[in-house]
């Protein structure tokens, strides 16, 4: 259940995030209100998920979805670099969170 919980916590933070970029510096009403609704409910479902997981690990997924999602909704919706750095980055990140999982 708890990682359950921490993935819909991941996916939201992605949808903050990228709700964020579309915000315009706030300056849009319903993505700013979006941002702010999804960045509560993201910390609300992290902290929910910390009743069944370790604290280190579930902070560390939840950043890395967040970080992963929003790097390839980049690269998809706003044409953002691909290269072999910037992949083998985002690789690195998903290998750190699966280490961390595996050594829980």
């Amino acid at each position: 259940m708890g990682w359950l919980i921490l993935l819909a916590a991941g996916a939201l933070e992605v949808v903050w995030t990228l709700a964020l970029k579309y915000a315009d510096g706030f300056t849009k009403l319903v993505p700013s209100l979006v941002t702010v609704a999804a960045m509560a409910a993201s910390t609300l479902l992290l902290g929910w998920s910390l009743r069944y997981l370790p604290l280190g690990t579930a902070y560390a997924v939840w950043g890395a979805i967040g970080a992963v999602g929003t790097a390839i909704l980049g690269i998809l919706l706003f044409g953002e670099g691909t290269s072999l750095l910037r992949l083998g980055s985002i690789a690195l990140i998903v290998a750190g969170s699966i280490g961390l999982k595996i050594a829980e």
